[in-house]
């Protein structure tokens, strides 16, 4: 049987020598304020490259400094960040894997000492700030902050975008109607509500030309929430504006309580790719190889994204194939052990 799991996947100009995509996890590691690149993400991206990820996506990096979700996030706000980027993606692309970054904006979920931001002066919980209501000029400055992270993710060698949209961060919070109690042309209606994704995803075109990949949230866990119906909608116009694949997700969007089990999140992905007929990417406890594998080979997602089981094992690829009964040719330093 050919292992699916292991075999090339293609968006646009970026062939991924498997499907194995390291999810994006916070590390909280960047010096206070900076959002800067540090030694420790250098070497914890590598070695999921040697370890034989197929591509390995950066921490949610925020595009404006109200926008990390703590203040020991990374961030690609300014020129200068552009420079530790690069050496992470020069790090990956040693190994042959492609590097990928996840651009975000927390909104109300900022954990920040300043003024933080939101679709609507709503806070997430009794213990966290009151955000400020974005006005017109503040969405259009956050919109414009996405289009030039995504040029300085160009200047960094990255391979491939992805727009954060879940989690009850920003652009979740203006996709849900638990979050976006607006008025105007940003509120209301789901059109409106995805109007700033929209707008960000066509800024993000004007200056990249690679694969883009968004993550939502497939489920909010209540009733006055998104349906699946309604994200069905989302990942339509997603795929009419070029988005490649749909990351899919749950939760954060409001406190929730969710009782997690393996693969609990993949029907979503599965339903997303049938229904809207677009590529998606299945997360969520997803730990073992023949786990993987039967989600690829159902045609439930296109990618799988390992998360807690690449912290644990940064060579999750290989227990996979071995697993799988597969052969995976690992690094040339490592051949008597492999």
């Amino acid at each position: 049987m050919k292992h699916k799991l292991f075999s090339p996947y293609t968006m646009k100009n970026i062939t991924l020598k498997n499907r194995i995509v390291m999810s994006p996890m916070c590390m909280y590691s960047s010096h206070e304020q900076d959002g800067h690149i540090q030694p420790f993400h250098i070497a914890h991206y590598e070695s999921r490259a040697v370890g034989q990820v197929g591509l390995v996506m950066t921490e949610a990096t925020s595009v404006l400094p109200e926008g990390r979700i703590s203040h020991e996030d990374l961030g690609i706000w300014e020129d200068s960040h552009v420079e530790g980027l690069l050496k992470v993606t020069e790090a990956i692309h040693r190994h042959e894997a492609k590097a990928a970054i996840q651009l975000a904006h927390a909104g109300r979920k900022a954990n920040l000492r300043d003024e933080i931001f939101a679709p609507s002066a709503l806070a997430f919980n009794k213990v966290s700030k009151v955000p400020t209501e974005m006005s017109k000029s503040d969405i259009s400055r956050t919109v414009t902050a996405f289009k030039h992270a995504a040029e300085r993710s160009k200047q960094a060698g990255f391979d491939i975008i992805e727009l954060h949209a879940a989690h009850g961060y920003l652009i979740n919070q203006f996709l849900s109607p638990l979050t976006n109690k607006r008025s105007d042309d940003y509120g209301g209606s789901r059109e409106n509500r995805y109007r700033f994704l929209k707008e960000t995803i066509e800024a993000v075109h004007e200056v990249w030309e690679g694969p883009l990949l968004v993550r939502i949230s497939g489920a909010e866990y209540n009733d006055g929430g998104n349906s699946i119906d309604d994200f069905v909608y989302f990942a339509q116009e997603m795929k009419a504006q070029g988005v490649d694949l749909i990351d899919v997700s749950s939760g954060g969007v409001v406190p929730a309580t969710i009782e997690p089990y393996p693969g609990y999140q993949v029907k979503f992905a599965e339903q997303i790719k049938e229904r809207a007929n677009i590529a998606t990417g299945a997360v969520g406890l997803i730990t073992n190889g023949n786990q993987a594998e039967e989600i690829l080979q159902n045609n439930r997602a296109d990618l799988v994204f390992i998360a807690r089981a690449l912290l644990r094992n940064p060579y999750w690829p290989k227990q996979a194939a071995d697993e799988l009964g597969y052969e995976l040719e690992g690094p040339r330093q490592y051949t008597r052990a492999w």
